[in-house]
This record gives structure tokens, sequence and C-alpha cells, in this order.
């Protein structure tokens, strides 16, 4: 890579993570941590919620992280099985396009 390149990679790599720090900053702004109430309770571990760690408000624990690795584990959901979800918990949203208000 000519010298003139790699200097254009350099700038164009501390302008993204420059754009990336401000969108980090906005969006912790924006959506603060939850200290109380039912928001304040983690659904994915007793003590951690995805959503701080994202947002730069809580450094990831042990306990999420393998958590996180568990989920990789998982196999997906076969299309038959994603359809009878669908299925039985649909209708909430009232889309007359989908396909448990279709029938």
């Amino acid at each position: 890579m000519p010298p003139s390149q790699a200097s254009t990679a350099g700038e164009f790599a501390r302008w993204i993570e420059e754009k990336s720090e401000a969108v980090k900053v906005e969006l912790a702004e924006k959506f603060p941590p939850v200290t109380s109430g039912p928001a304040a309770v983690h659904n994915e571990t007793c003590t951690q919620r995805i959503e701080e760690v994202l947002l730069g408000h809580e450094a990831a624990g042990d306990a999420l992280l393998e958590e996180l690795a568990t989920e990789d584990t998982v196999p997906p959901l076969s299309d038959e099985e994603l359809a009878r979800q669908a299925l039985a918990n649909g209708g909430a949203d009232e889309d007359t396009d989908t396909p448990e208000q279709a029938a």
C-alpha cells in the first residue's frame, strides 16, 4: 500500500472512531442508566443488562459473557418452529398481512 493510501486509511479509521465515540456519548445521554423501577431488573442475568453494556454504562461481566457464549452454541430454530411460534403467539399487532391474521 502506498504511503498516501496508508495515510488516508489511518485518517478514515480515526474519523470512524471519533464518530462512533460521539454516537456512544449521544446514546448514553439519551438513555441514562436505569437505577430504579421494573426496568432496573436485569432480564439477561441477575446483575447486568446488555443495554447497559452496549451503551457503555457498565463493563461486560463474566456472567454476561458466559451467557452470550452459551447463546452461540444453541442451534438456530427451524422455519417450521418459527412458524409454529408465530402462529401460537401472533395477532397482537393486528397486522392483516401476517399469517396469523390471514386465516
